[in-house]
């Protein structure tokens, strides 16, 4: 299989889109794939590669403040727009979605879902958020963003002698919430869910996976809808086998 690999921008958002070469132009089922916090558009082309060898599209977006999107931006000021890019991700999604629809590009509805770490958290963020997602992977992303924006907050404040005001951090949370899918496990509703993350993984804690993994195990009808590989001995970098996993997965629940 020969592919493609187009860039376009829909409306203001730098997308590359990954397709079998014959078929750019017909509607498959497709996935959407999101960086992560230290990459950009491209750092996703190997897995995307994967998953478009099954017969699916892929769209990488660019997030803001990466890439092409970055504009100047210091390294502090990306750290404290950490949750923007996020939830700026998750609502350009919608706007992604209905290009796919508008250029007849999406078969059956069949959209996926994934994300490399702060990728992975946008993908959790986007299932509490839409309810015409078909499936998802998470790679190394936390579904509590509660917790992790805690985490994150008293990073910053540990490594910068400026502080973050409390009152920042207290909207901050507020607004993280409506989107922290523990919140509302129900949103799942039993769509397929794949989730990798290393066990020596420093950055996102590997411990809110697991807890979170326990709660959606017992509470989803179909238990082979979600599935959590703990990848021994690997930090926060993905692998071959996430890759290849997080692949098959998208062509079981959007291909066939």
């Amino acid at each position: 299989m020969e592919l493609s690999v187009e860039k376009k921008y829909i409306e203001e958002i730098p997308v590359l889109i990954v397709s079998d070469a014959t078929k750019k132009s017909e509607a498959l089922p497709t996935v959407v794939y999101y960086h992560g916090f230290n990459g950009e558009k491209e750092s996703s082309l190997t897995l995307a590669y994967k998953i478009a060898e099954k017969g699916l599209r892929v769209l990488l977006p660019e997030s803001i403040f990466h890439g092409e999107r970055r504009n100047n931006a210091t390294q502090s000021e990306i750290e404290l727009g950490f949750w923007q890019i996020v939830l700026t991700n998750i609502k350009e999604l919608q706007t992604i979605k209905n290009y796919l629809e508008k250029e007849n590009l999406l078969l059956d509805g069949k959209l996926g879902i994934g994300g490399t770490s702060m990728g992975g958290i946008t993908t959790y963020g986007a299932l509490r958020t839409y309810d015409w997602i078909s499936t998802a992977t998470v790679l190394m992303g936390t579904p509590s963003m509660s917790e992790y924006a805690q985490v994150l907050i008293d990073r910053y404040n540990t490594n910068h002698d400026a502080q973050i005001p409390q009152k920042d951090v207290d909207a901050a949370l507020a607004l993280v919430s409506k989107y922290d899918i523990t919140k509302n496990l129900a949103a799942l509703n039993d769509r397929p869910l794949f989730i990798w993350h290393g066990d020596q993984d420093a950055v996102v804690p590997i411990d809110y996976t697991r807890e979170f993994y326990k709660q959606v195990k017992e509470q989803y009808a179909n238990k082979d809808h979600v599935h959590f590989l703990e990848e021994k001995g690997r930090i926060h970098n993905i692998s071959k086998l996430s890759m290849n996993e997080a692949a098959a997965w998208f062509e079981i629940y959007l291909k066939n």
